[in-house]
């Protein structure tokens, strides 16, 4: 074995991602990894921010755990990311939602995502804050230091930038196979030490 005697600073799962040693990743039984992804130093993902009481009971009484964070294929969070699951207080009471992240996410670093759903293919630049229970749909860019309020819908194909966030462009038919293969590259070139 030709392995160096220091540890790696990225954990390989054996669907392909690769998780730094210094995330911090919280209720990792409600969070899953579609396969591929990069999940930077300091990033902090909040898997045990979810609905009290949404899971099934399983043998022997105690509560099967629940998706709070369903991650695609070839997703990078940047460092120093937060995402946790959106929130919502409905007739007085307080719950959290699952949040959903498609294939090929690009989010960048010390960014916070509290979004109800971010669709394949989005690019959010640093620094962004995407507020609760906002829609990024596929294919669409936020640009860096942009604020998405709460409950924002942000159409396919679209660039949005600042605070309050406002469309700055549309983005070309081939986006999809651009972001897809730059998503794929980027996984393929990533070393981890």
């Amino acid at each position: 074995m030709s392995r160096s005697s220091t540890k790696s600073a990225y954990i390989q799962t054996d669907t392909g991602n690769l998780v730094s040693r210094s995330c911090v990743i919280c209720g990792s039984s409600n969070i899953v990894l579609g396969g591929k992804s990069i999940l930077q130093p300091g990033c902090i993902l909040r898997g045990d921010l979810r609905r009290a009481g949404a899971g099934a009971t399983a043998a022997g009484g105690r509560e099967a755990a629940t998706v709070a964070i369903a991650m695609g294929k070839y997703c990078n969070v940047g460092e120093g990311t937060v995402l946790r699951p959106c929130y919502k207080t409905y007739k007085g009471v307080f719950t959290y939602y699952p949040m959903k992240i498609g294939d090929y996410v690009t989010i960048g670093a010390n960014s916070v995502v509290e979004a109800a759903s971010i669709g394949n293919g989005v690019e959010i630049g640093k620094g962004c804050i995407i507020g609760p229970l906002a829609i990024l749909k596929d294919f669409c860019r936020i640009a860096d230091g942009a604020v998405v309020g709460a409950g924002t819908i942000v159409p396919s194909l679209t660039e949005w930038a600042g605070s309050p966030l406002r469309p700055v462009g549309q983005l070309p038919e081939s986006t999809p196979e651009v972001v897809e293969a730059k998503a794929r590259a980027a996984r393929a070139q990533f070393q981890p030490d």
